[in-house]
């Protein structure tokens, strides 16, 4: 089965191509870095005009790239939620004409399940269970995925997202925009023990994160030292911030695991690009004997690949979603399938 995948969450315009829920025939992605950059963000208004007049072309050059027309698509799973109410919008639309014109299922995917289906694209068809960290700009959250296909909430960020957190602590340092990248490229020449910031909850015995905190405490301390007129290193702040960030998410992902009986984690979403968490859940699977399912850094990001793959799962177990289906910004990703 041939299934187009769009992906219009957030600030990627993206469309694919993937057979049989593994084989990816054309994965394209229209980038709105430039239009966001010089707010630091994404501008809600600015990303929902921007796929209007991406879409179209994303499509088409997806089409060109796979080898393939409109008749060859077998079904079309779009990203209804959770995401920016206007983003979604414009793929919801596409898709349920697109649905609607080739006489093709259609299947709303939540976004954070896609995520967790990239693995499916370079791992195989994934074998249940797995637990999953699920790390992006707007989510952090720890999933289990059942041997009956279905996602229970281990637990999830209480306040910021790791990917939100690192974009607002490198706008601090006066880093350019994305800032999670640039974190990541800094602090491999730091030193991540040169500044002892705080791991919350990282004891606590559940698999919630919290972020806020951490923020504080590298803008606190940075004004510290600026008022002291002392030296500031900024690959070591930014090695020493990632560290913390890193430090929770290895550990409780891995406690995670170990608590369900689980002997595979993915490590997906955005934020799953960055290198010293691949690098160190790597190092810490091996020590548990657990098997790490990582796909590569771009289909980490936002994309239709990982749309199309999840809905391939949905659609060959015969689910269906209605042309009625509703964006929903605030989508749980809980229950059967997400």
């Amino acid at each position: 089965m041939l299934v187009l995948g769009i992906e219009t969450s957030c600030d990627e315009t993206a469309a694919a191509l993937v057979a049989d829920g593994v084989t990816v025939r054309a994965n394209v992605i229209g980038s709105q870095v430039e239009q966001h950059r010089p707010f630091g963000g994404v501008v809600p208004e600015i990303a929902a005009r921007a796929h209007l007049e991406l879409l179209l072309p994303v499509l088409d050059r997806t089409l060109v790239e796979g080898g393939a027309t409109y008749d060859d698509i077998e079904g079309v799973a779009v990203t209804v939620g959770p995401g920016l109410i206007g983003a979604l919008l414009v793929g919801v639309a596409a898709a349920k004409s697109l649905a609607l014109a080739q006489d093709v299922p259609l299947i709303g995917v939540n976004h954070l399940e896609g995520h967790v289906f990239a693995a499916q694209l370079e791992y195989g068809l994934l074998e249940p269970p797995v637990v999953a960290l699920v790390v992006s700009g707007g989510h952090t959250s720890l999933v289990l995925l059942d041997v009956d296909g279905g996602f229970t909430t281990l637990g999830a960020t209480i306040d910021d997202a790791a990917g939100e957190a690192y974009d607002k602590i490198a706008r601090f340092l006066g880093l350019d925009y994305p800032g999670g990248p640039e974190i990541d490229r800094l602090a491999q020449h730091g030193d991540p023990e040169a500044i002892a910031f705080p791991r919350a909850l990282l004891r606590r015995d559940d698999y919630d994160f919290s972020l806020s905190g951490l923020k504080t405490a590298v803008v606190r301390e940075l004004r510290r030292r600026q008022g002291a007129g002392q030296e500031i290193s900024v690959p070591d702040v930014a090695a020493s911030f990632q560290e913390a960030i890193v430090d929770v998410q290895v550990h409780k992902t891995l406690a995670a695991a170990r608590e369900h009986g689980v002997e595979q984690v993915a490590v997906v979403g955005g934020v799953a690009a960055n290198s010293r968490l691949r690098a160190r859940m790597a190092e810490a699977c091996e020590q548990a004997r657990v098997r790490l399912l990582a796909p590569s850094p771009g289909l980490c990001t936002d994309n239709g690949a990982m749309i199309a793959a999840a809905g391939w799962n949905r659609l060959v177990a015969g689910e269906r979603s209605p042309l009625d289906v509703a964006a929903d910004p605030g989508l749980a990703f809980s229950g059967p399938r997400g």
